[in-house]
């Protein structure tokens, strides 16, 4: 076992679940503003950029999704844990967390790439 400060290591998730919902509301926001744009007149390759970005938008939504329900498993576990194991964190869950901090920061960075070039997608879209 790991002596390390579960509260912590659960405030960290909140803040990862905290920031995937902004996200998420983000995304659905830009879906929105990708409707508005689809609804104009548009060439080919605008139209095909509208798709990828559609599907775009709808695998990182559900990437959200997934990432958030396994780090309010964990969180859950790691609280069991303290619980069971007066205060200590299993080794497995501390690999877990540091898994899933990694797994979190490459979803950020797809996001923010994402969020790139949707931007740029409305500037040409002007």
């Amino acid at each position: 076992m790991v002596q390390v400060d579960i509260s912590q290591l659960s405030s960290e998730c909140n803040v990862w679940r905290e920031k995937l919902r902004m996200y998420r509301e983000e995304l659905n926001n830009d879906e929105t503003k990708l409707r508005q744009v689809a609804g104009k007149e548009l060439t080919k390759e605008q139209l095909q950029d509208v798709e990828h970005l559609h599907n775009q938008f709808h695998i990182q939504l559900i990437n959200i999704h997934d990432l958030k329900q396994a780090i309010k498993a964990h969180d859950r576990r790691m609280n069991f844990e303290k619980v069971a194991f007066n205060g200590h964190v299993n080794e497995d869950s501390f690999s877990r967390h540091e898994s899933l901090f990694s797994e979190y920061q490459v979803l950020e960075q797809t996001l923010q790439d994402l969020r790139q070039e949707f931007a740029g997608f409305l500037e040409r879209s002007k």
